[in-house]
């Protein structure tokens, strides 16, 4: 067998593939020897076929299986031995005018190679990372959250603009009927609030669904319409009360302290404050990371330069997937993950040059660090050593998991790098003003 590359240029090549007889024939015979051990064809005992009719039968499948065995082992052994970063997989030229009944084959292949490039972390103009931060608005805010979560319900004759009001939706056209309970700032302007402010149980107040509410979502959810009529839905509705209530806020007293946090872990209003201060930036911290992290590699994509091989890529799409392409269709998917290609190469170079390879250690820390904080959440502080590793040896059983894990854990580390080697300033902003710059 021989085996030799012709490079196209820097980002495509053909590797030629010669197979001669003696690189298969061995196998052949032998396969077709056991065939006639335990072939069962009529007129003849089993074991003694005449070999010339066994290879008439199965001589030529044998032969094209064989060939095309040999063909693949060979290939991946040589891209492995030349170290060659491919792109996609081999491509197969096509080979109209194959003679099987020769003893001698060729194929050839194409080949998508990697570029070469250089990664430069630190940009001219420093990316911004956000420090959330939770200001007294918010904290107060959450804390007469948990006051009305906690607090009791009390009776009312009239709608006031704090009371919970529970009624009936109702539209006979649409098929509407459905009881829920609402508060008045859910409503969008106040025409809508007006309309409630007075009102006893047994009105009927009638209402366009219209920007009647602040997130078309609590219009699904109230009246139990799908997500598809939720959005641009423009009809009347009749809302007839039937109860009226006011929350009565609960007292910020130890009792509630140790309901929310257990017992004398938060003994003042000050602690309470502090902690759901601690609490909330924890969980910021993750919105910040992944604001960077994007930022970053939108960054990377856009400052780094290299060329693809385009049209190998394509054509390797079109057979890629579980359903083919056409041509057109490969060429639209491509522009649509042309970008997710290229982060995907610089991430691979990152990974290599900084060494951040997920070890199976690395693997077990981070599951048995995660496995601590739920069960945490569950209210179990001090689990043993044992009972986590049990549970964080079924988890890594499980391949799809270890899968999941490894990327979550391959996204911190290139978060760390980021943090460390790219040029960043930060930048304090309170929670409200990141949704409202960032996701309105």
């Amino acid at each position: 067998m021989n085996i030799t590359r012709e490079d196209i240029d820097a980002l495509n090549a053909v590797v030629k593939v010669d197979i001669a007889k003696e690189d298969y024939s061995d196998k052949v015979e032998k396969i077709l020897t056991d065939y006639r051990k335990s072939a069962n064809i009529p007129g003849f005992r089993k074991g003694h076929v005449p070999m010339g009719m066994v290879k008439k039968q199965y001589g030529k499948a044998v032969l094209v299986d064989e060939v095309n065995k040999l063909l693949q082992d060979a290939l991946g052994k040589y891209l492995v031995e030349e170290q060659l970063d491919v792109l996609g997989n081999p491509l197969p030229k096509p080979q109209d005018d194959l003679d099987w009944d020769s003893d001698a084959f060729t194929f050839e292949f194409e080949l998508g190679l990697s570029p070469e490039f250089d990664v430069k972390l630190k940009s001219k103009k420093a990316i911004t990372h956000y420090n959330i931060v939770a200001d007294d608005k918010m904290i107060n805010n959450q804390i007469e959250h948990i006051q009305k979560q906690y607090g009791k319900l009390v009776s009312q004759t009239e709608v006031t603009k704090d009371s919970e009001i529970t009624g009936k939706f109702t539209n006979e056209e649409k098929g509407i009927e459905n009881v829920a309970t609402i508060t008045l700032d859910k409503l969008k302007g106040k025409t809508n609030s007006k309309k409630f402010i007075g009102a006893k149980v047994g009105d009927v107040i009638t209402l366009k669904t219209k920007s009647l509410f602040n997130d078309d979502h609590d219009l699904m959810s109230f009246l139990k319409v799908p997500h598809d009529d939720a959005h641009g839905l423009d009809i009347n509705v009749d809302f007839e009360v039937s109860e009226i209530n006011e929350r009565e806020l609960a007292d910020l007293d130890q009792d509630l302290f140790d309901k929310l946090f257990g017992p004398k872990q938060v003994t003042s209003v000050t602690e309470l404050k502090e902690k759901i201060k601690e609490d909330s930036e924890k969980q910021f911290t993750q919105q910040s990371d992944q604001k960077l992290l994007n930022d970053v590699t939108e960054y990377l994509v856009e400052s780094t330069k290299f060329d693809l091989p385009a049209e190998f890529l394509q054509k390797w799409m079109q057979t890629a997937g579980e359903e083919p392409m056409t041509e057109d269709q490969a060429k639209e998917e491509y522009e649509k993950s042309e970008n997710s290609m290229r982060y995907q190469l610089i991430e691979g170079k990152l990974i290599q040059e900084n060494n951040l390879q997920v070890q199976f250690e690395d693997l077990k820390a981070y599951a048995m660090e995660m496995i601590k904080g739920q069960m945490a959440q569950f209210g179990q502080m001090n689990p043993s050593e044992k009972e986590m590793e049990d549970i964080a040896a079924r988890i890594l059983s499980n391949q799809d998991e270890v899968k999941r894990l490894s990327e979550q854990l391959m996204s911190q580390k290139l978060l760390n790098l980021y943090k460390t080697e790219a040029n960043l300033k930060t930048k304090e902003i309170t929670y409200d003003d990141f949704v409202k710059e960032f996701y309105s």
